[in-house]
């Protein structure tokens, strides 16, 4: 069972727009917490040029929510909620699970992770947009970690749309909406 919150999904690939798109779903929104969950490396510019310009340009009144527990996030607080990424949001944990590092317990440990995760997101009573990658529709990569990656992320995806109010596709800046 679902609660009365909103939840809306948006996919897409890198750089289709996807983001903005969101963005453009809370424009209205008085209230909205930005939750952020870029992986950052301090050794890449670039990168951390981009992240910077990607934040600059939320509205100044929206709370910078840094990578907060995104479970506790849709539990509590409210107004709207931004999560960019979940894509972001799952290397993460990853990461922190150890599932690189072969850590004996990190299939158990990413799986409760995503069951957490999925269950806030049912149970959210408030508005929650979600930017997430849409990795299936290219070649399958050829290392594993890298498959691992994108199959983890599909199935998250597809457990997201299940429960979401609505999902959209951003493709080539083109929002269209799948439910």
């Amino acid at each position: 069972m679902t609660a009365p919150g909103r939840r809306v999904l948006v996919l897409g690939g890198a750089r289709s727009g996807k983001s903005a798109h969101a963005e453009s779903l809370l424009a209205l929104e008085e209230s909205v917490d930005y939750v952020d969950t870029v992986h950052r490396n301090p050794e890449d510019a670039e990168w951390a040029e981009r992240i910077a310009r990607h934040r600059e340009s939320r509205p100044e009144h929206w709370n910078v929510a840094g990578d907060a527990d995104v479970a506790a996030v849709l539990g509590g607080g409210s107004g709207a909620v931004l999560l960019d990424s979940v894509t972001g949001w799952l290397g993460t944990m990853l990461d922190t699970v150890g599932l690189w590092s072969d850590a004996p317990d990190a299939e158990d440990r990413i799986a409760g992770e995503v069951d957490r995760f999925v269950g806030a997101w049912a149970a959210t009573e408030r508005l929650v947009v979600a930017v997430s990658d849409e990795v299936g529709s290219g070649l399958a990569p050829a290392a594993g970690e890298r498959r691992l990656f994108r199959d983890a992320l599909g199935l998250l995806n597809q457990r997201l749309a299940a429960s979401a109010d609505e999902v959209w596709l951003v493709t080539a800046g083109i929002a269209q909406r799948l439910r």
